[in-house]
């Protein structure tokens, strides 16, 4: 099926000065300045609901709470919501473990996992919905560069370490009439088990042309670079680090003031924003049809090369358990996450994130609706 690109917005919301830590807030100050009406949250169910992962949505899940808290109290219902950015392995881990009530994942639950899930879900699978989707950016900090242009198999040699200067012939073939400095390059990479990095490999599996070899997963298999943990944390060592690279969600780039690359996708160079990261979303498909689960075919992000449309996005999952929650789990559960779906995405493009299509809001709705 087939992704367009959403003109609709459900609700209003204004977010005013918004401040969460990354666990959530217990006194509900985190509603502080946020108005919102029309609210699809019902609001039911336990009051306190925990989730852990991705650190890719970290500031796209502190709009939902913000959102989600603020509904609710114009209901008279006290709700939150504590979501703890521990990265995409440890959200799963702790999922698995029944310690959180959903996790936030920059790649899906699958294999060994996914079937360790059916024992913590009761017999139920568990389920990977799209919620967050944002374009991961290039960011690098070199001096006298702030308009580089770069593609998935220059990139892949930069984080395999083959292409080791600033000036190497096949960046400047891409950068022509720029002064590139004859300097190292230092690779950023995570850390930490991450999402981002399962992605960035699976982008430079499939779009580097053959450059890339060394496959994919949430370790960095690259065999080259730094390492920091987090997205904030790669961020801020390119920021403090002349001559670096990293690849870290747009949202993080932007806080630490980083310049960011263009990439040609084979259709010429690209910039990232919000227009040219949902036409490469708007090509997507789900591996299946109907309610349940919606993992993404990622390959026809990545494979885009549609002029125009900027494929290094990736999509944060919200892993949940199609059944086997008590009631009040439930209850809460799919209240937070319709709410994330309708109201929740107002305003999301001002923080680097991409705000969902009319179709995978349907689609999510319809399996968030499921949820037992």
């Amino acid at each position: 099926m087939k992704l367009e690109r959403s003109a609709a917005v459900v609700g209003m919301v204004a977010i005013g000065a918004m401040t969460l830590t990354a666990c959530g807030s217990d006194d509900n100050s985190a509603a502080s300045g946020v108005q919102v009406s029309d609210s699809s949250a019902s609001c039911e169910g336990k009051a306190n609901l925990g989730g852990a992962g991705s650190s890719a949505q970290k500031n796209a899940m502190d709009q939902f709470v913000a959102t989600y808290i603020a509904a609710c109290q114009q209901k008279d219902a006290n709700v939150n919501v504590a979501y703890t950015a521990s990265g995409s392995g440890d959200g799963r881990t702790q999922f698995l473990a029944s310690q959180i009530d959903f996790a936030g994942s920059d790649s899906p639950i699958k294999g060994e996992q996914a079937e360790q899930a059916q024992q913590r879900c009761a017999g139920g699978e568990a389920w990977n919905l799209p919620l967050v989707f944002g374009p991961v950016a290039l960011a690098y900090n070199l001096d006298g560069v702030d308009d580089l242009v770069l593609d998935a198999e220059t990139t892949a040699k930069i984080f395999n370490g083959t292409i080791r200067t600033w000036n190497d012939p096949a960046i400047a073939a891409l950068n022509e009439g720029v002064a590139l400095p004859d300097q190292p390059i230092t690779p950023i990479v995570r850390s930490d088990s991450s999402g981002t990095t399962d992605n960035f490999q699976q982008y430079l599996t499939v779009a580097s042309k053959g450059a890339w070899t060394s496959g994919a997963g949430s370790d960095f298999t690259g065999g080259t670079g730094e390492g920091a943990k987090g997205s904030a944390g790669v961020a801020q060592a390119v920021s403090g680090g002349p001559g670096s690279i990293t690849y870290v969600e747009e949202s993080f780039a932007k806080q630490n003031g980083l310049d960011v690359a263009k990439i040609d996708n084979g259709a010429g160079p690209v910039e990232l924003n919000v227009q040219t990261a949902g036409k490469a979303i708007e090509e997507a498909s789900f591996k299946s049809e109907g309610v349940g689960d919606l993992t993404l075919d990622l390959d026809s992000i990545y494979g885009n090369t549609t002029a125009d449309a900027y494929p290094l996005v990736l999509a944060t999952y919200e892993i949940v358990c199609s059944k086997g929650y008590d009631a009040d789990t439930a209850a809460a559960v799919k209240s937070f996450l319709t709410s994330a779906v309708a109201e929740g995405q107002q305003g999301l493009d001002e923080q680097g994130y991409v705000p969902l299509p009319d179709a995978v809001k349907a689609r999510l709705t319809a399996s968030i609706d499921a949820i037992a």
